[in-house]
């Protein structure tokens, strides 16, 4: 076998490869930011929390639609700003925190969404929805994806610097400006978006996968935000291309690939990146002179 048709024949040769990299690789685009600022506000969990938030709306959805995408996405977009805002009422009116009652929502939401499936679907519908369909992705999930991805460029560009502040000092950021909350509410948005993209192609457990384990990889590499966004992107680039390549030649799940692929660039970045366990370690210390 040479390394065209290694590397390169799969994705000439089937048009349903070209869109499955064509799906992953803008919600890449669009996704792995968001799970960088994510990351650096310490709310890498909270993407779990909300990828499993939206499969109530999307479930209900299908009780009346079917797999049809646009009610599914506006059923899943609706029930994760749900289930967002009532999270932050409950650690505002009680003395609840926002983690512990998005952890309750959370399981709530998983386990509703799934007995909703479970109704009126087969087991195979329910497969879908959880683990997505990315090599069966058409053209309307194609111009959703990239329509969220433009979404998502246009907001993170207006609210970058207030996102980026309120990474290093929230109090800081409402001492100086009123833009805390909005831009705290408009993040969450973006979260939910792309994870309602993400739910076409990878179903709901794993949608967040793409979101915060390049995110996680890039971490090892780079303290900067800019460096640390395209690091990641690239590493969800990478992930989808050689993770839909081990599912054609091996005949693998196709979600779950992309997902195992990027945790072996989370694995290699932890052992070999420059912040990472093994280079880290064999710095020399700084000592202060004279």
């Amino acid at each position: 076998m040479t390394l065209y048709d290694f590397a390169i024949a799969p994705f000439a040769d089937f048009a349903f490869m070209r869109r499955a990299f064509a799906g992953a690789g803008i919600l890449s685009l669009s996704a792995c930011p968001v799970g960088v600022f994510l990351m650096l506000r310490r709310l890498s969990l909270t993407g779990d929390a909300m990828a499993h938030a939206i499969l109530p709306g999307a479930a209900a959805a299908f009780l009346f639609y079917g797999l049809a995408i646009l009610p599914m996405t506006f059923g899943g977009l609706a029930a994760g700003v749900l289930v967002a805002l009532a999270a932050g009422a409950v650690s505002r009116l009680t003395i609840q925190r926002e983690d512990a009652s998005l952890a309750a929502f959370y399981l709530i939401s998983l386990a509703l969404g799934v007995l909703l499936v479970s109704a009126k679907g087969s087991s195979v519908d329910l497969m879908h929805v959880l683990f997505g369909t990315v090599l069966a992705l058409n053209d309307e999930a194609l111009l959703l994806i990239g329509a969220i991805a433009s979404i998502t460029a246009i907001a993170l560009l207006a609210l970058w610097r207030p996102l980026f502040a309120e990474c290093l000092d929230p109090s800081f950021l409402r001492s100086v400006s009123n833009a805390g909350p909005l831009a705290h509410f408009v993040f969450l948005l973006l979260v939910v978006l792309n994870l309602v993209g993400g739910f076409q192609a990878l179903g709901t457990l794993l949608a967040v996968g793409l979101m915060m384990l390049p995110a996680a990889a890039a971490r090892f590499w780079f303290r900067d935000l800019e460096p640390l966004c395209l690091m990641a992107i690239a590493i969800g680039l990478l992930s989808s291309y050689l993770g839909l390549l081990a599912s054609y030649h091996w005949s693998l799940a196709s979600g779950p690939a992309i997902i195992l692929t990027a945790g072996i660039f989370y694995a290699a970045s932890l052992i070999l990146a420059p912040r990472g366990i093994l280079l880290s370690r064999l710095k020399p210390k700084r000592h202060l002179t004279a």
